[in-house]
């Protein structure tokens, strides 16, 4: 796949944490989710730029016109059937007003070269099943549809419950 970047990517600075949150807000928003947010910019900026953090994220800004577009929120996994590292990208998101600006290209192409220097077996994520606008952007890619896995979570009473267990 090929697209018109008008975008420039980088690693995301403290400065753009309040930009961001917006973003971070928006994507809630966009995914039906805003009853689950409990972070806030103050962590989020914590956990990208306060050293021992952990895990360590990273974020890559995308930059149109002058202006963060979009972002990337990503940490590093390990493959024990690979012996590789895997690189999970939590969030890509780009504002609305800019979806056919190319930054989600360019996002997804900065964290494939991230990922080739760092020789990981792959960029995993999640994507919600409904979500189509989604799903065909990765998939034109040429990103795939993980077969006979399914995603689970431990989350809130059930994680405390068995963090909790004798």
């Amino acid at each position: 796949m090929s697209a018109n970047v008008s975008a420039r990517v980088r690693a995301a600075r403290r400065e753009d944490v309040p930009m961001m949150w917006e973003l971070v807000l928006e994507l809630a928003h966009y995914e039906r989710l805003q009853a689950i947010v409990h972070n806030d910019p103050g962590r989020l900026a914590a956990q990208l730029f306060d050293p021992g953090a952990w895990p360590k994220v990273e974020a890559l800004v995308a930059e149109v016109d002058g202006t963060i577009a979009g972002y990337a929120l990503f940490y590093g996994c390990y493959s024990s059937f690979r012996g590789q590292p895997v690189i999970w990208l939590e969030d890509l998101c780009v504002t609305a007003a800019r979806r056919a600006s190319g930054a989600g290209f360019a996002l997804m192409r900065a964290l494939a070269r991230i990922a080739v220097e760092r020789d990981c077996a792959r960029v995993a994520w999640d994507v919600l099943d409904w979500n189509e606008p989604s799903i065909a952007f990765y998939e034109r890619l040429g990103a795939k549809r993980d077969q006979g896995w399914h995603g689970y979570s431990l989350a809130e009473g059930p994680l405390e419950d068995l963090g909790r267990s004798e």
